[in-house]
């Protein structure tokens, strides 16, 4: 399913300009949400950060348009995946954005795979650093090759996905999500200085935590810290809380380790009363 242009349409394909920017230069940014039951999960926090990494393109999001895209792709599903995009829109060649923007937005849909909520995943190390140095560190704009490469990477090697270290070899983020390590009663995750983006599921983690009788922290990690770690999970806002069952040759048992019990219920909790339904995991 898709919205753009104001109305609905089966199928993914739609009339393109093809000196949009999103196209050539990766010049726009992008949100990923679950819906359960028609209703956006989380649905205010997903358009203040779609409109938060547009600006820091320097172009506007219409949030009203964003809200209603995302609403009328999800209505058609029970549980979907909803995926926002908004350009830059059309320019003239070169790099240096035009004076006035024309930004393109469409939402589409898709059924959300059943058990992917909750899933264990393997995370291999990428050779491929993240640029902390970078503003699209902390944003999902449509520059996604490295993580690309390095999720293709990691397949062959027998992981789900790639872990990233950042420039100062610390612990950034894995391709599709945030991580935490958990210390005894302490969650900890890296800070967003340290290359990360600012994550749905990430924050509220860090808010459910001390209602759980958990410290919740931000701070640098390196591999040896999270070598060290109790139990670890990636976050993001289809997966909500995955247990890592290994990160390269380091296993965890991390599925069955209290905090990450207690956050995996408080935060299906917490998406089932603002959806209506429960989550499916």
């Amino acid at each position: 399913m898709l919205w753009r242009d104001g109305r609905l349409q089966e199928g993914t394909v739609a009339p393109f300009d093809l000196a949009d920017r999103g196209l050539l230069l990766g010049d726009g940014v992008f949100d990923t949400a679950m819906a359960l039951g028609g209703r956006v999960a989380a649905e205010e926090a997903h358009l203040t950060r779609l409109g938060r990494a547009a600006a820091a393109l320097g172009f506007a999001l219409d949030e009203a348009e964003a809200r209603t895209a995302m609403r009328a792709v999800a209505a058609g599903y029970e549980r979907a995946a909803i995926r926002t995009t908004v350009t830059r829109g059309p320019g003239p060649r070169g790099l240096r954005p035009p004076a006035g923007a024309r930004p393109v937005l469409w939402s589409s849909a898709a059924p959300l795979r059943p058990g992917m909520a909750f899933s264990e995943m393997s995370l291999g190390w990428s050779a491929i650093r993240r640029n902390e140095t970078s503003p699209t560190s902390r944003h999902k704009t449509l520059g996604y090759l490295d993580a690309v490469l390095a999720a293709e990477a990691a397949g062959p090697q027998g992981h789900d996905e790639a872990l990233f270290l950042n420039l100062q070899g610390r612990v950034a983020c894995a391709g599709i999500g945030n991580v935490f390590a958990v210390f005894g009663r302490e969650v900890v995750t890296p800070p967003l200085e340290d290359g990360v983006l600012a994550g749905i599921v990430r924050a509220q983690v860090l808010a459910l935590a001390p209602g759980l009788g958990l410290v919740p922290a931000e701070r640098s990690m390196t591999p040896a810290d999270l070598a060290g770690a109790e139990a670890v999970i990636l976050t993001n806002s289809l997966r909500l809380i995955a247990p890592v069952r290994r990160i390269g040759e380091r296993a965890y048992a991390s599925a069955g380790h209290p905090a990450v019990l207690a956050l995996r219920e408080a935060l299906s909790r917490e998406i089932g009363q603002a959806c209506g339904m429960a989550v499916e995991g």
